[in-house]
């Protein structure tokens, strides 16, 4: 088994194919003529980062939102970004349905891989969001002569940042630590009671996977996936975990299949349809395809709101995925 070799071929694949929780608040006025929120006087703050502490003088007016799922992130805390990237291929606003309605007035969507320096200057934003990207040192410095910009936390990969340090970030960049640590709270008791419900998932050997027109794959520890699993009390196959390297995904090639049969097995499928591998002899030989302990995740919302590491998404995810967990070990 080989690590995919370019984590940005894995994440526009990702996003493309909308890879899979809601805000706590709506926001007030439109992006162009904002009020100042009841957070102002918590500026200036500094914002430790990977790149180095980021100062943000006032209150941001102007927020562009770049990183996965820091649109989503921001829209929870009360404040409407004029520019958003689209990672999941959600269309229209650029978020999940459990965050439409909080916009009154949709973002300008921005390229995710690449994004347009030209675009996002013409937003004129005060503070640019890019928390879980990338993390190219020549990526936040281009940012960064544009407006300050909040990149991933120190000793983060690419993409790795989790939803907890996603929201801390953007809660200090914002002023809104308070309401950070409130939904931080909410997001962990649905987890803990989740867990509580059933106790079943605690130590059971989850093997968290994708198939796409390249065939199947796994996803190891720093992904939003395998930690929505290992908070509710499952473990990563071990197996799976020793094969981790800088990405958060690992290629499984056809006589590497017997690698996904776990107590648990859990699939996307992405860019194809379910059917395209549910058939497949390699799939229908894992011992957990045969006894029912695997679940393909096939509904684009599920697997969306299960992918987007959003405290909005993770609860959608919550409420609809772990009965189909619990199913499939009873």
């Amino acid at each position: 088994m080989s690590v995919r070799p370019s984590f940005r071929s894995a994440a526009a694949l990702a996003a493309a194919a909308a890879l899979v929780l809601s805000g706590c608040g709506g926001g007030s006025d439109s992006a162009d003529d904002r009020e100042p929120s009841s957070g102002s006087g918590a500026f200036p703050v500094t914002v430790s980062t990977a790149f180095g502490d980021v100062t943000i003088d006032e209150e941001p007016q102007r927020v562009v939102a770049l990183g996965w799922s820091d649109a989503e992130t921001a829209l929870a805390l009360g404040v409407q970004p004029v520019g958003a990237s689209d990672w999941l291929g959600f269309g229209g606003e650029g978020v999940g349905p459990w965050a439409e309605g909080q916009y009154d007035e949709a973002p300008e969507i921005i390229e995710t891989i690449e994004p347009s320096l030209e675009a996002i200057a013409a937003l004129e934003p005060d503070l640019i969001l890019d928390t879980r990207s990338s993390a190219e040192q020549d990526r936040y410095e281009s940012l960064s002569k544009i407006a300050p910009t909040v990149g991933q936390p120190e000793g983060v990969g690419p993409y790795q940042t989790t939803w907890q340090q996603q929201l801390e970030l953007v809660g200090q960049s914002l002023g809104k630590t308070e309401q950070a640590e409130e939904l931080a709270a909410e997001v962990d008791q649905a987890f803990s009671d989740a867990a509580a419900e059933h106790p079943e998932f605690a130590g059971t050997e989850v093997a968290v996977g994708a198939y796409t027109s390249e065939g199947f794959g796994a996803y190891v520890r720093g992904d939003a996936r395998v930690e929505f699993m290992e908070q509710l009390g499952f473990e990563n196959k071990a197996e799976i975990q020793d094969l981790a390297g800088e990405n958060f995904f690992v290629s499984v090639g056809e006589e590497e299949v017997p690698l996904l049969d776990a107590e648990l097995t859990v699939v996307f499928p992405i860019f194809v349809q379910a059917s395209e591998f549910t058939g497949n002899p390699l799939w229908q030989g894992l011992g957990s395809v045969r006894e029912g302990r695997a679940v393909v995740l096939e509904d684009t919302t599920l697997t969306n709101a299960f992918s987007s590491g959003s405290a909005g998404g993770i609860r959608y995810a919550l409420e609809n995925a772990v009965p189909l967990f619990a199913d499939a070990l009873s």
